[in-house]
């Protein structure tokens, strides 16, 4: 293993560590027990900005060096992922019966589509130096985009008696704090 590769593992262990106890500390804990529309929303909108995958594709930004087995796939399997989360996240704010359904699959798609990446960083001996700029991509958000698709998967497989329909029964009142949910 070569010192950047050291180096890089270091920025993403850290970064994965520092994003799994913010997850563990101040997110689950805000978001289990609100309704999937108040609880996923935040959590797509941050996955729409996987669209900065398509660095991997920008001379200049990313070296000539990258291996192209790498950066193709990988730069549109953000794209397919962001697209799908802000399907999913439209499905959830209008409350389609298809929201939960599209969040399961963004969430599958985009994990799988992060899985990949990391195997072929290893795979095709991507050196973190070629990643130019999108360096910080792959150091900080890839770590945080896992705790989040972590974050949800939690969420959806939680025990369905502590799941909230997406709206009170017709007549009731909803429980203190969550009009401002709504917005």
């Amino acid at each position: 293993m070569s010192g950047n590769e050291l180096r890089f593992l270091v920025s993403f262990g850290v970064a994965l560590v520092a994003f799994a106890l913010t997850a563990r500390w101040y997110l689950w804990p805000a978001l289990s027990t609100r309704q999937p529309r108040v609880a996923l929303s935040p959590l797509l909108l941050y996955a729409c900005l996987r669209i900065n995958g398509l660095m991997f594709l920008m001379p200049g930004l990313v070296s000539p060096e990258l291996p192209e087995p790498f950066a193709r796939p990988v730069a549109y399997g953000d794209v397919t992922a962001a697209f799908l989360a802000l399907l999913a996240l439209l499905a959830l704010r209008h409350e389609f019966r298809v929201a939960i359904p599209a969040v399961w699959l963004f969430n599958v798609v985009g994990i799988a589509d992060l899985l990949y990446a990391n195997v072929s960083t290893v795979r095709d001996r991507v050196e973190p130096t070629s990643l130019g700029v999108a360096y910080y991509l792959a150091a900080v958000n890839v770590p945080a985009m896992m705790v989040v698709h972590v974050v949800i998967f939690i969420y959806l497989l939680r025990p369905s008696s502590s799941k909230r329909p997406f709206r009170p029964a017709a007549g009731s009142s909803p429980p203190v704090g969550e009009a401002e949910q709504r917005l």
